[in-house]
């Protein structure tokens, strides 16, 4: 969004279009809409701009659920924005914490933000870009407890807060079309203004759940987080907002549910053992945090393979932190004895995992030629060594 699109928006009667759009149309429906809003007499840069929000509205209720409805936004920074459960879940540590003064640095949009100011914490966003500030400010404006600068995270005096959450712009600037960031000394504010300022007071950073592990300091706490089997970010927490005896955890939300597995460090590694009845992919926040050998002890399993992030067990033991799957048949990974066992079995949807294998699975999966009415799971990896199909089925938990 343009700051001529906010100027037009941001008026009583550029608000009041918004809120009188029907849902989210089809675009056949859209075309007609336009028409329908030009001929109202709306200029067409308003008529954009309300039509932009529309479609990011729709777009946003995955993230934020009904209050989508009710908030402004950019394409990069609904994107980028965290999830309303999650960011409520940050905001509850520094609750907890009693910290009641916080500085948002790189609010965008304001999620975060919003989530602190609905526990009646002191929220102050701040984001240097004039068009995500002011659509912040519009975000924020319910609540009493929030304010908002257009202004630079480094230039913010923080003597009046009591701890600071940090979410660096780790993508180019922009509000559409921006594109990951390859360097963590990119970010802005860069690492060594967070890091230099958690020395001095309680910091929250949300990151990447890619974020290179050896930039972690020691005296952080660690946090992937995923949602709905989605890796959705990773967070580090220092001083009283770190939890004692925690350095690593991962964190799951599912249907409105948490679960998770903490520990103090990175665990060992569960030793490789051979091909059980079942086989476990855990999660992608375990895998991340390093606690697949802490998993196996909690499902009696043992690795796959080296290197590989698949448990394998003799029991049905199941985890909210692993997908379970009954073995069926261990196949060669050629495609010819695939292709015949596809066509035996009549299964025409093949859902294809894979670890360990140099393989695109929607090419490989065309190449099957499947057709048939059933479905089925393969498993491509390798087993002591050896490139193995596993013929498997998913065991509830």
């Amino acid at each position: 969004m343009e700051r001529s699109e906010l100027v037009e928006l941001l008026t009583a009667d550029g608000l009041r279009l918004l809120d009188s759009l029907p849902p989210y149309p089809s675009k056949d429906e859209a075309v007609r809409l336009v028409g329908r809003l030009r001929n109202e007499g709306h200029s067409p840069a308003l008529v954009a701009a309300v039509l932009t929000q529309s479609r990011l509205r729709h777009k946003a209720v995955g993230k934020f659920g009904p209050f989508a409805d009710r908030m402004l936004f950019t394409e990069a920074g609904l994107e980028q924005a965290t999830r309303l459960p999650v960011a409520a879940l940050h905001a509850g540590r520094f609750a907890r914490a009693g910290l009641t003064r916080v500085a948002d640095l790189g609010s965008g949009i304001g999620a975060d933000s919003m989530a602190m100011a609905s526990l009646d914490l002191a929220v102050t966003a701040v984001d240097i870009d004039e068009v995500t500030a002011a659509i912040a400010s519009y975000n924020l404006a319910p609540f009493p407890s929030a304010t908002v600068r257009n202004e630079a995270a480094e230039d913010v005096a923080l003597e009046e807060f009591d701890a600071v959450w940090f979410d660096p712009a780790r993508r180019t600037a922009g509000h559409v079309d921006t594109s990951r960031l390859a360097s963590a000394a990119d970010y802005t504010p860069s690492l060594d203004t967070v890091f230099a300022t958690a020395g001095r007071l309680p910091v929250g950073v949300k990151l990447g759940p890619g974020f290179d592990r050896s930039l972690i300091p020691d005296e952080a706490e660690a946090q992937w987080v995923s949602v709905d089997g989605q890796l959705v970010e990773m967070t580090l927490w220092f001083g009283p907002l770190a939890r004692p005896g925690v350095r690593r955890a991962a964190l799951l939300l599912a249907d409105g549910v948490h679960h998770e597995l903490t520990a103090d460090g990175d665990a060992d590694d569960a030793p490789v053992r051979d091909l059980g009845a079942y086989v476990h992919e855990p999660d992608g926040s375990v895998i991340r945090a390093r606690l697949i050998g802490d998993l196996a002890v909690r499902l009696e399993a043992g690795m796959l393979g080296q290197g590989i992030a698949y448990l394998t067990s003799d029991s049905a033991t199941t985890s909210p932190f692993a997908s379970t799957f009954r073995v069926l048949e261990r196949l060669p990974m050629d495609e010819k004895t695939l292709k015949r066992t596809m066509r035996e079995r009549g299964i025409g949807v093949l859902e294809i995992k894979k670890r360990g294998v140099d393989i695109d699975p929607a090419a490989f999966r065309k190449r099957l030629a499947l057709r048939g009415d059933r479905s089925a799971t393969i498993i491509l990896t390798r087993i002591a060594g050896k490139h193995s199909a596993l013929l498997v089925e998913r065991v509830g938990h």
